[in-house]
């Protein structure tokens, strides 16, 4: 849950300068998780505009949209968030098929799984069958906690802590807002320096990679730990590819099959009004395996 403040919610005002771009990106198929709408470290308005300037046939919703854990402490739903709901409305409208997978912070969607809701389906899994023949599941990842050594009550704390990070994560963007710089996380950076995360974070994907190899796919698509990563792994001689489409709070990513059938991890960036590819897999290539791209993992 995330912390608010009258202050703070001063400070998330519409970024007007988001308007003045018109290219459309294009995609088969974009992944995205932890928007946790609702919450007042949601980047929303960035979310919105990258929506309105992409095009994909399969949209999938992976879990964490709507952050109810935090609208039970305090309602805070700005117009930008209304307009995400919106426009993913209108895309199902309008022939993209969308899917939502519930997570933790909106578990109360879970029991409406095998539902549809003004054209989006949900479903606690669902496998996509991609334009390589490849098979992906996605899932969110919050089953896993318990392999992770995290009940339920440490998952609280946990989130508490992460709430003192975001905090100082709005006092820093406003600073760098004020001197020209663009958005840049400060509670990812410390997350990626401290043991205990990154065990964690091992840990994490190790339990995805196993439950990927029991179901039989090609691919795990996940989200839930805020940690966008896009690696490829071989386990019993089977190459698995782990992806973690990370979140609109800290690092503004999500995961994307191209019209060519690669996979590519994109961050949104305020400067270009883009999404660019940190890491691409081609799973196109005619080769047995798949080939991915050498670019830098770290995406803060």
């Amino acid at each position: 849950m995330i912390s608010h403040s009258k202050k703070s919610n001063q400070q998330r005002q519409p970024l007007s300068h988001l308007t003045h771009s018109d290219k459309v990106q294009h995609f088969h198929a974009l992944w995205i998780s932890d928007v946790h709408l609702g919450s007042i470290d949601c980047k929303a308005d960035f979310l919105l505009h990258f929506l309105n300037h992409s095009e994909c046939q399969y949209l999938y919703l992976v879990g964490d949209i709507v952050d109810i854990w935090a609208l039970k402490k305090r309602v805070y739903w700005p117009d930008s968030h209304n307009k995400v709901i919106q426009k993913i409305l209108e895309l199902a409208s309008n022939g993209t098929q969308v899917f939502y997978i519930p997570g933790n912070h909106d578990e109360a969607f879970k029991a409406y799984a095998d539902s549809n809701f003004r054209g989006i389906t949900l479903a606690k899994q669902h496998i996509h069958q991609s334009l390589s023949g490849k098979r992906f599941l996605m899932l969110h990842g919050d089953q896993f906690d318990s392999q992770v050594c995290v009940s339920r009550t440490y998952a609280k704390l946990g989130d508490h802590l992460y709430d003192v990070l975001l905090w100082l994560n709005r006092l820093l963007h406003v600073v760098r807002s004020r001197l020209g710089y663009p958005y840049w996380s400060l509670a990812s950076y410390i997350k990626l320096r401290v043991n205990k995360a990154q065990q964690a974070i091992n840990q994490y994907r190790d339990a995805v990679l196993r439950y990927a190899i029991k179901k039989q796919v090609d691919m795990v698509i996940c989200g839930h730990i805020h940690q966008p990563e896009l690696s490829q792994h071989t386990i019993n001689d089977r190459v698995i590819t782990y992806a973690n489409d990370g979140d609109w709070v800290e690092n503004c990513t999500l995961i994307a099959e191209t019209e060519s059938g690669d996979v590519q991890l994109l961050k949104w960036d305020e400067q270009t009004l883009q999404a660019t590819a940190v890491n691409t897999i081609d799973f196109g290539s005619s080769e047995a395996t798949s080939i991915i791209t050498p670019k830098k993992q770290h995406v803060a």
